[in-house]
């Protein structure tokens, strides 16, 4: 008997799909717009901590710019082939953001080694006031950005890569400070792998959440072993197999399970009840649950026919994942006294 749940399920902040957009909007124009301007200073500044400012600037814009377009194809109904739709765009977006900053991380250490060996003349005043109106551009981005959906995977790329860029300028804005009062040049590269560093922490990031949601891995927070052992802990289940747990996109989490109930159990009141279990405990309202009654067995000794051992029959030959089972006295009343 199979079945499936689902209700709508919104984000506990509300904030509506128009919202994100136009938040996103705002927080695009102003790094896209300070990008151009960064550009320019730190070629006739030959800062590379500016440059490589710039370039984590372009990846916050591209990964602004990948939201929106996920936003957008997410919203379209499924149809067709699409089963689900288009909602794992946005974990395409977060994937190929994260895959392009540790691309860029590699050039970037790259330059940033060859100036520490062989450090090139830096305007130091240039780097400063750039470095200041950058951080000003930035904290109001992340401002932008903080009021959409977080919760989405690909607006909190965006989040967390406009903030880390906030934090690369400020190393570039003391970098600048250092090379004006000291002329110690390879302040600039320095800055530049702090810069990395903060790439790199966000680039694997984003990489390994969007993996494993392509990998169908559990989210964050759910233990399928300690959800199935709870599952039949529930008075009347027998068995719990072919459980999994996946998420379909950010915020958007399925099951599916095979449950097989005492024998002469209200199976659909015990469905119900697992329903209401993973509503309240683990907000999981996109269920699938085919639940059958247990097949019991003897498998008492012939020479024995006092002595009953019921055992649960296999319904299934090939069970994918392991098998969460009642204790042996789960099946009291059915065999022995």
């Amino acid at each position: 008997m199979g079945h499936e749940h689902e209700h709508d399920h919104t984000h506990g902040h509300g904030v509506s799909v128009d919202a994100d957009r136009r938040w996103l909007t705002v927080a695009l124009v102003l790094i896209g717009g300070f990008m151009v301007v960064e550009v320019v200073v730190g070629l006739l500044a030959n800062s590379l901590a500016l440059l490589s400012d710039a370039a984590h600037m372009l990846t916050d814009a591209a990964s602004i710019v990948l939201a929106l377009g996920a936003i957008r194809l997410a919203a379209r109904p499924a149809r067709g082939k699409y089963t689900y739709g288009y909602k794992r765009a946005e974990i395409l977006s977060a994937q190929a953001n994260g895959i392009t900053l540790l691309v860029l991380a590699g050039w970037l250490t790259y330059e940033a080694v060859r100036r520490l060996l062989e450090p090139p003349e830096v305007t130091g005043g240039l780097v400063v006031v750039t470095a200041l109106v950058g951080i000003v551009v930035n904290i109001a981005a992340t401002w932008a950005i903080s009021k959409a959906n977080r919760s989405s995977l690909n607006v909190e790329g965006a989040f967390q890569h406009v903030l880390n860029d906030l934090y690369g300028f400020i190393a570039t804005a003391v970098a600048g400070l250092v090379v004006l009062f000291t002329g110690f040049a390879r302040a600039d590269a320095i800055a530049t792998l702090i810069v990395v560093a903060l790439m790199v922490k966000a680039g694997l990031g984003l990489v390994r959440e969007s993996g494993r949601i392509f990998l169908e891995a559990a989210p964050a927070g759910v233990d399928p072993d300690v959800l199935g052992h709870r599952l039949v802990e529930i008075d009347g289940v027998d068995e719990v197999h072919d459980l999994h747990v996946w998420q379909i996109t950010s915020g958007d989490i399925a099951l599916s399970a095979h449950v097989l109930v005492r024998a002469g159990a209200d199976c659909h009141g015990l469905r119900q009840r697992i329903e209401r279990l993973l509503d309240h405990d683990y907000d999981i309202t996109h269920t699938t649950l085919q639940v059958d009654h247990s097949h019991v067995i003897d498998a008492a000794p012939a020479a024995d026919p006092q002595r009953l051992l019921p055992v649960l029959d296999d319904h299934c030959d090939d069970a994918h994942g392991p098998v969460h089972r009642d204790r042996p006295a789960s099946t009291a009343g059915i065999g022995a006294p």
